[in-house]
């Protein structure tokens, strides 16, 4: 019997594109005091251009050569930190709000997200979700190795709220590294596909994969009275 849900937060309770672009027009907005000569609606575009090709690792360098803008590692250091600083433009769907209103009535909610700990922290700040978890994880807070796949953010999770593997579900997006660990520990496992999700077109290894696929939150309350 499930009674207890951990979600992961990223293209799992919101769309991350949108943290993307909040934090992409937090960048264009600090270059462009120092670069007169480039808008920050054009820095903006160029940036979003980058990151939409696929370019998720050198976003920055990439944008600032196709514009002709000097920058060295020290610069781009420093856009990094800020990007990540930044108080993301981001807001809870409403549908989103609803699940969570209505599963918060009938089982223990817990959140589990990887990531830079100062921008998870700014993340769920924002949307205002942490009244509804009794437990939350920022495996940043265990260590880098101990993000996902690593078993150490739901262990905790388990030793915390003083349940079992079998009776938890995780609901996450990314199908590659998401539910190696939960899968492990017995936990039923659900991937959240989310139209315009950063991960929605990877295709994982058969130990990777989840045991339940949903495209909508919608659809978990009913998901979960038949697992």
């Amino acid at each position: 019997m499930v009674n207890c849900v951990v979600f992961d937060l990223d293209d799992t309770l919101y769309d991350e594109i949108e943290y993307y672009k909040s934090g992409f027009r937090a960048v264009a907005g600090i270059v462009s005091e120092t670069q007169g000569s480039v808008t920050h609606e054009k820095l903006y575009d160029v940036l979003w251009s980058q990151f939409t090709k696929g370019n998720h690792t050198t976003t920055f360098n990439a944008a600032f050569e196709q514009l002709g803008i000097a920058c060295d590692d020290k610069f781009i250091r420093n856009l990094v930190e800020s990007f990540r600083l930044h108080r993301p433009s981001i807001a809870l769907p409403a549908e989103t709000e609803n699940v969570l209103k209505t599963l918060y009535e009938k089982y223990t909610l817990a959140l589990l997200t990887d990531g830079y700990l100062p921008a998870q922290r700014l993340k769920v700040q924002t949307l205002g979700i942490e009244k509804y978890f009794q437990c939350i994880i920022y495996t940043e807070e265990l260590g880098r190795k101990y993000w996902k796949p690593s078993t150490a953010g739901f262990e905790k999770i388990l030793d915390t709220l003083k349940i079992e593997g079998k009776n938890c579900v995780y609901v996450a997006d990314d199908p590659t590294k998401d539910f190696i660990a939960p899968n492990k520990l017995g936990f039923g496992t659900i991937q959240m596909i989310r139209p315009n999700g950063i991960h929605r077109n990877k295709t994982p290894d058969e130990t990777a994969k989840s045991k339940y696929v949903i495209k909508s939150l919608g659809e978990l309350s009913n998901l979960l009275k038949k697992i």
